[in-house]
């Protein structure tokens, strides 16, 4: 577009894509192969060299995940992105990328179970080890670090109790000891904030959720927000010390403000090999054209139902950041000022108990293991997704034996209401 910058919404419809080359296609078609043929001896040398970009393999790139690649990063306001196979892999790969035997990084104790269970069992076998802090306690993290730190992990819209962090005071800690700072977008979308405008470096999705939005399809996204320096310290040697696989380059000269996208391609992704499918990169870029509309509409049924369940008689408490009395709205208005998102968590009056026998009673929500459907959804945690963990590592992360998440869709705010009435009347 001349003379302008598209604005949020076109970028959700166009960035990154156009009709297709060979057939005129308008909707970027699903390149469904599994590799691509070379031009010559010599293309094919400059592709492998890193001399050239260009398709190679389906496992390291393909031309569906391209377009999902260049559009996310344009919705963050990053350089440079790499879609994978999960959100899980792309944490994985963002650690593998940066991370020797024996570092550690410092991340948020109120985060998603299935990240705190990664972080705290799967990456030990790295030889990586995470350190816990306080998101509302940022000395907390200045407290953890020592030199053989690596980076800091947050969320930018804690899962599952939907608490906004302040981004910016922990990315000043972050800058101080020279860190990057990686931020999980999962659940506020870069609709509701984007976090490498607070002063993040690294942004990372499970695009199974709110980008995707509809249920059906499993991917993640490393964006690279291009302002961390990989030389400085010498202490990410893979970025800034020669790759004897690629004839010697230092990949933070040679890429410059992307490198680290670069890197988590083609060291990370090309040797373990978590690839996205095309079908599924196909899916999540459709998805993300109606990211806007379906944000907004999650935001606004999620504070009605919010308001609703606060007056109820049954319900303990309610943990949702866009209520004007929430401890955590300042912070909500502060960063996401067009809603609070659509994942929450309250309590039953009853505990345990009450919360199972809650979701048990609902109709309209689906009891599963996921959020950022068009439908909405109900868990327990403490029975499955934080199961896990002992029940003070609950309390800890959010998730204590009466919480209960939800995930507010975009059916009519009356029907989920009800639905939840209905239930409560039973408990």
């Amino acid at each position: 577009m001349p003379d302008r910058n598209p604005g949020f919404s076109t970028l959700a419809v166009h960035a990154g894509a156009q009709p297709d080359p060979a057939t005129g296609a308008r909707v970027t078609p699903i390149y469904q192969t599994t590799a691509y043929v070379f031009n010559d001896a010599d293309h094919a040398a400059a592709l492998f060299g890193l001399k050239q970009f260009g398709n190679i393999y389906t496992r390291i790139m393909n031309p569906t995940q391209a377009v999902l690649e260049e559009r996310v990063a344009a919705l963050e306001g990053g350089t440079a992105a790499l879609a994978v196979a999960s959100g899980h892999a792309a944490q994985m790969l963002v650690f593998h990328t940066i991370m020797q035997p024996g570092d550690n990084f410092v991340a948020a104790k109120k985060l998603y179970g299935g990240s705190i269970n990664q972080f705290g069992h799967a990456f030990k076998s790295f030889g990586w080890q995470v350190r816990w802090a306080d998101t509302a306690d940022p000395e907390s993290f200045e407290a953890e670090i020592d030199d053989r730190t690596r980076a800091i992990f947050i969320e930018s819209l804690a899962n599952p109790g939907g608490t906004f962090v302040d981004i910016a005071a922990i990315a000043e800690v972050a800058r101080k000891h020279g860190l990057p700072l990686i931020v999980d977008n999962t659940m506020a979308t870069p609709y509701l904030l984007r976090p490498l405008e607070h002063g993040a470096d690294i942004v990372v999705h499970s695009a199974t959720k709110f980008l995707g939005g509809h249920g059906n399809s499993m991917g993640g996204i490393i964006v690279d927000g291009g302002t961390f320096d990989w030389s400085k310290s010498g202490n990410y040697p893979a970025l800034s010390a020669p790759r004897t696989e690629y004839g010697g380059v230092v990949l933070h000269q040679a890429f410059g403000n992307f490198a680290f996208a670069i890197a988590c391609r083609v060291l990370g992704l090309r040797d373990l090999g978590p690839a996205i499918a095309p079908m599924n990169a196909f899916l999540i870029l459709t998805g993300i054209e109606t990211l806007p509309l379906r944000m907004q509409r999650h935001c606004d049924n999620a504070l009605k139902v919010a308001t609703w369940l606060k007056q109820h008689p049954k319900v303990a408490w309610v943990s949702y950041a866009g209520l004007g009395t929430d401890p955590n709205h300042a912070l909500q208005q502060r960063y996401s000022p067009k809603g609070a998102g659509a994942v929450f968590t309250f309590g039953v009056k009853g505990g345990y108990a009450a919360g199972k026998a809650l979701v048990e009673g609902l109709q309209l929500f689906s009891h599963l293991a996921n959020i950022g459907d068009t439908r909405s959804l109900v868990i327990h945690p403490a029975s499955t997704t934080h199961a896990q963990l002992t029940e003070a590592q609950q309390i800890a992360a959010g998730a204590g034996p009466d919480v209960v998440r939800l995930s507010i869709g975009i059916e009519d705010a009356a029907d989920i209401i009800a639905d939840l009435e209905q239930s409560l009347a039973k408990v």
